[in-house]
């Protein structure tokens, strides 16, 4: 196959058609063509945030004919998969581990395709490995991979890491009581009492689909979604000109938001997206503190949404220890990091393999704490 591999500061230099031909039904709303250019289109993406674009594409006959996401990074903000003890140890040891290449969707630890690709994924390895060498890059690290490009990525000297998230899964379940029934007593109990808080409040829900998205409601959601970050002294990851494009393609994203309303007016939101059989819950924000508010709308309306619309799996984030409470899952997540330098690359494989025990002895300890009756098998 005569092939031609260059990288690219642009997305949207690809072609829109070339580009969506490389892409199936099954995957992940989050590597669509609409998002990924939304992202660098809206300034969310760039030199200024610390994600400078440099994928690389294939080409053949001038064709696309492979693709994959790449940022150069000049620090570790929104990835979720956190390196700071290793930039810590490099440094200490008088090398630079900024700038490092990330092959990732930003702000999004969702899984996700990361070779879109026709041809063999050893080529763009190669190619990527070059240019690592090229301008002295000590790393390149793929988070968040599809499960089957793992035991390439380890055969092509890729140290995996492993992490953990929460899904909640559908069980053919008819109605929330149904859902409500795998429980032992006493969390079932609790759950009641949280959406009781909601209900006693009178605030109610209103869900807002593609088909009935307006673009005033994402000024209304980007300013719950701002606020999250300014009560933490933050600068939000995403901004409004971001939202507006997601809107410009709510037909190929599918996004939904849930508003929560209080004496009707708009007091909360989340944002999730409805991929093939998942719903990813991924933003949220909120005028008020209010008890239980935050379970009710990122957890609880989410699962509601999934037994009512058939929806198997619901994937509301990395991590959160409070979900298993309410009835999500322990799954094991994991990323690949390859590592330029022999001695660097020693420490990072010891340090991934103890990190491994941890992580296994974790989720084996959250499986023995779910509050599900005996009954139930994960």
């Amino acid at each position: 196959m005569n092939t031609n591999m260059k990288f690219i500061s642009d997305f949207s230099s690809l072609d829109e058609s070339e580009y969506n031909n490389l892409l199936d039904a099954n995957d992940a709303p989050f590597i669509s063509y609409s998002f990924l250019k939304a992202l660098e289109n809206s300034g969310s993406v760039g030199n200024a945030t610390g994600w400078q674009p440099n994928h690389l594409a294939s080409f053949n006959k001038n064709k696309l004919s492979g693709f994959i996401p790449i940022y150069i990074k000049s620090n570790s903000n929104g990835e979720f998969v956190f390196d700071h003890s290793w930039s810590y140890a490099l440094s200490r040891a008088g090398r630079n581990y900024y700038p490092k290449l990330i092959s990732a969707i930003p702000f999004t630890p969702c899984e996700t395709r990361k070779f879109i690709t026709e041809e063999s994924c050893k080529d763009f390895i190669e190619a990527t490995s070059h240019y690592m060498h090229k301008n002295n890059i000590e790393t390149w690290h793929i988070l968040y991979p599809d499960s089957d490009l793992g035991k390439i990525l380890k055969d092509n000297d890729f140290i995996e890491r492993h992490g953990y998230k929460f899904i909640w899964k559908n069980k053919d379940y008819e109605t929330f009581d149904d859902y409500l029934n795998i429980f032992k007593s006493r969390q079932r109990k609790n759950i009641k009492n949280e959406r009781r808080k909601i209900s006693d409040l009178k605030i109610t829900f209103d869900i807002k689909e593609s088909n009935n998205l307006l673009k005033e409601d994402w000024e209304i959601f980007y300013k719950f979604y701002k606020n999250t970050y300014e009560e933490r002294m933050q600068r939000p990851y995403l901004n409004l000109k971001f939202f507006k494009s997601i809107h410009a393609s709510r037909k190929i994203l599918k996004p939904i938001l849930f508003f929560a309303i209080h004496e009707n007016k708009r007091i909360a939101g989340s944002l999730c997206f409805h991929g093939n059989n998942t719903l990813y819950g991924r933003h949220w924000g909120s005028l008020y503190n209010i008890d239980s508010l935050h379970f009710e709308t990122c957890f609880y309306q989410g699962i509601e949404f999934c037994i009512k619309n058939k929806i198997s799996n619901f994937d509301p984030g990395v991590q959160g220890e409070h979900k298993i409470r309410r009835g999500f899952e322990p799954s094991k997540t994991s990323s690949f990091h390859h590592i330029k330098e022999t001695d660097f690359k020693r420490a990072i494989n010891d340090f991934c393999n103890k990190e491994k025990i941890e992580i296994e002895n974790y989720l084996k300890a959250c499986e023995r704490y779910t509050p599900f009756n005996k009954e139930y098998k994960i």
